[in-house]
């Protein structure tokens, strides 16, 4: 016997990817996070994205700080270290 998938719409589909990248769904929600990527090209696309957006950040966390490429201007270099000072 087959069980229907409940209905998610794209809303509740951007609410719930990063709980469905962490694995943190019910088995019921993930069910239909999944039945809703089978129908929906627009949250395809945006769920690669969205995981290429998180790749990109971690590549940026873990660069090293000392690795400034030599055409950024100086004066720029020290605005943003400054800015990211606490008050």
């Amino acid at each position: 016997m087959r069980v229907e998938s409940p209905i998610m719409t794209c809303q509740e589909f951007t609410d719930f990817i990063a709980d469905y990248l962490s694995g943190d769904l019910s088995a019921e929600v993930r069910r239909a996070f999944e039945h809703h990527l089978d129908l929906c090209p627009n949250c395809v696309n945006y769920i690669a994205s969205y995981k290429a957006a998180i790749e990109l950040g971690r590549g940026a966390l873990s660069a090293d700080e000392t690795d400034v490429p030599p055409d950024v201007p100086e004066d720029l270099v020290r605005a943003i270290l400054d800015s990211r000072k606490p008050s």
